[in-house]
């Protein structure tokens, strides 16, 4: 068994994703994107893992740290979550609101293709709107390394925008800065199987454009 020893948190390591700098702006953008339905679709991330008091979670490109503040209120005192994010800007904002909510998440700065933690540390796993940003290798590394991480039987819960198949699909992502954007979220399930994930299942969001992949390690 492998072992990854954590980054010094003065050290920022580098990604072959894509780097968001403009975390300031970033939520007022998701909420436009959403249609002001970025809480419900957070919630809704969450709910998907079925997450149990205790459980330890990690978020993967965290952002601003949404996703992961609402699973720590779920995994409780009992629990632990890591949110990661190659975006140093990102992570400030995340802890930011992690004191202004009084929630326990350890953000810190890190890269999906290079995680730095032992192997079957997490019982859950979740990506928000960032597989889009990842070219296919730094996405299949990714996923290779999720799988590691997770503990036999963890779950992996994606949320990412769906492939545009309208007009009216394309412009909104190219007036999100999407418009190069190629394959979606529903292209991820042979991938997740080829990371060695089994029970993939994938579903529709309450936004039209955005949908999920749920994926098991093998018990």
């Amino acid at each position: 068994m492998s072992q990854h020893h954590q980054a010094s948190p003065t050290t920022i390591p580098s990604t072959g994703g894509k780097l968001i700098r403009w975390a300031d702006y970033y939520d007022p953008l998701v909420s436009l994107f959403t249609l002001a339905r970025r809480s419900k679709l957070r919630q809704a991330t969450v709910d998907l893992a079925r997450l149990q008091p205790g459980a330890s979670v990690l978020e993967v490109g965290c952002g601003t740290g949404d996703v992961a503040l609402l699973a720590s209120a779920q995994v409780g005192a009992s629990g632990s979550v890591v949110g990661i994010d190659p975006s140093p800007e990102m992570i400030a904002v995340a802890r930011r609101k992690a004191e202004k909510t009084g929630r326990t998440v350890d953000f810190q700065s890190g890269v999906i293709e290079a995680l730095a933690f032992a192997d079957h540390t997490f019982d859950v796993v979740f990506s928000s709107l960032m597989m889009h940003h990842l070219p296919a290798e730094i996405k299949q590394r990714g996923l290779a390394e999720i799988a590691r991480v997770l503990k036999p039987g963890g779950v992996l819960v994606i949320i990412d925008m769906k492939q545009a198949r309208t007009h009216r699909e394309r412009l909104v992502k190219t007036l999100m800065l999407h418009g190069a954007m190629g394959n979606g979220v529903q292209h991820l399930p042979p991938l997740l199987q080829a990371a060695g994930f089994t029970q993939v299942e994938t579903g529709d969001t309450n936004l039209r454009m955005v949908g999920y992949v749920r994926a098991h390690t093998p018990a």
